[in-house]
């Protein structure tokens, strides 16, 4: 006995046999692209149903349309797809569909069933054409609705925006990755952050181009930052931020400027082109950065962030926190905007306006250094494991957290937010 809740496919049913159940919801545009949806997946099952080898596979039905593999695997995708929207997102475009039903009227398949086909990819069309503008238009309307299509908009439009980024900034990196590492004060009432930053693959694309990256952080109260190397000494001069022997040879000459709460790093003018890519690893320590208590009344968050400011093709975002530190929680993303409020303090609630809904997600790494793998920083553990042990950290009491991104958004601040805790004797 077939089950009623799915589609039933007979060849010789009537065409709106395959149709899924309306949506009662669904209203204007929605329910019109769910419709040509439903009208493409009941025609082409048919006209498939009818090609000898149609569901053995994409390359057995190219042999049979002569056509190519790439939009035999996309119809074919289309007509399994879960509902009429996945179907809208997955078809190729109309022409390429008519190439599909102008071979398969030369197999046989009926003459009626090709008309009703055709039908569907000119509703399709006009639909796109009319309503919608373009192919383009519709993937960001679909990106609401159906997971894939979103996964793939984003994608494809990140990918876009760091071509574009990168020619116009005239630098861009393979890898950014950063790591920010909480760890209890020697006095108890406060923690020191360390911050690494790790930049591979970095090119200039134009020469006499200047590249600036920038580490920020605002505290609580106190004297604003003082960032220190991983020796001890004041963030000044050229070249105190750099780890060289994690850094490509001959070690990357940098500036570090700092500026109230923000740090400035320039890499001195140089070579451009891909031969003259480099990698660059820093390191600053800020202790007794943040207090360590804060009264729940104050509804303060403690946070960490990382802000895309190089176009790069993959971005790691790393915060390590002691286990004795915010315990009993994980952390909240956000993702802000800094186009125009520039970076933002979390604990604003006037930036909160400018998070961006995107799909990136935080993923818990678990405990301990050998958790802390990766596969697109050269030698993380060994850099982790350094940086710890010159610092007297035991990096087996830390847990870690970390997001990671495909074509990060040039200028976008992915943060991560920490709930803060009361004194234990208040």
């Amino acid at each position: 006995m077939s089950n009623p809740s799915e589609p039933i496919r007979s060849p010789d049913a009537a065409p709106d046999a395959l149709l899924e159940p309306k949506d009662p919801g669904l209203s204007g545009l929605e329910r019109r692209i769910n419709e040509a949806g439903e009208a493409l997946l009941s025609s082409f099952v048919r006209v498939i149903d009818q090609i000898p080898g149609g569901d053995a596979g994409p390359q057995r039905l190219a042999k049979e349309l002569g056509i190519d593999k790439v939009l035999a695997s996309r119809m074919l995708k289309a007509v399994r797809a879960p509902d009429a929207m996945s179907v809208v997102h997955r078809v190729p475009g109309p022409e390429p569909m008519r190439r599909v039903l102008k071979a398969s009227s030369k197999l046989g398949v009926k003459p009626a069933d090709i008309k009703h086909a055709g039908e569907a990819i000119d509703r399709f069309e006009t639909l796109i054409r009319t309503e919608i503008g373009d192919r383009s238009a519709l993937e960001a309307i679909l990106s609401a609705w159906v997971p894939e299509a979103r996964r793939e908009f984003e994608l494809r439009r990140k990918q876009s925006a760091f071509r574009a980024m990168s020619q116009l900034k005239g630098a861009q990196a393979e890898v950014y990755a950063e790591a920010a590492i909480f760890w209890p004060s020697a006095d108890g009432e406060r923690i020191d952050i360390v911050w690494i930053k790790s930049v591979f693959g970095m090119q200039r694309l134009r020469p006499g181009m200047r590249v600036k990256f920038s580490s920020y952080r605002r505290v609580e109260e106190g004297g604003g930052r003082q960032p220190r190397t991983l020796g001890g000494e004041p963030m000044v001069g050229v070249n105190s931020a750099t780890l060289a022997q994690y850094c490509s040879t001959p070690t990357p000459s940098l500036e570090a400027h700092a500026a109230g709460e923000m740090v400035h790093y320039l890499l001195e003018p140089g070579g451009f082109g891909a031969g003259s890519a480099i990698n660059l690893v820093t390191c600053e320590v800020n202790r007794g950065e943040i207090p360590r208590y804060i009264p729940s009344n104050r509804n303060r968050k403690a946070w960490a962030s990382s802000e895309i400011n190089i176009p790069s093709r993959r971005m790691q975002f790393d915060v390590l926190v002691h286990k004795d530190l915010y315990k009993g929680t994980h952390p909240e993303l956000r993702i802000y905007d800094t186009t125009i409020g520039g970076q933002a303090d979390i604990n604003d609630p006037s930036r909160d306006i400018d998070q961006m809904d995107l799909l990136e997600s935080i993923e818990h790494l678990g405990s301990g250094l050998n958790r802390f793998g990766s596969s697109h920083v050269p030698r993380y553990r060994a850099l982790l494991g350094e940086v710890c042990g010159t610092l007297g950290y035991d990096p087996e009491q830390m847990r870690g957290y970390r997001v990671s991104s495909d074509y990060p958004i040039y200028g976008m601040q992915t943060a991560m937010l920490l709930t803060t805790e009361d004194r234990p004797d208040a």
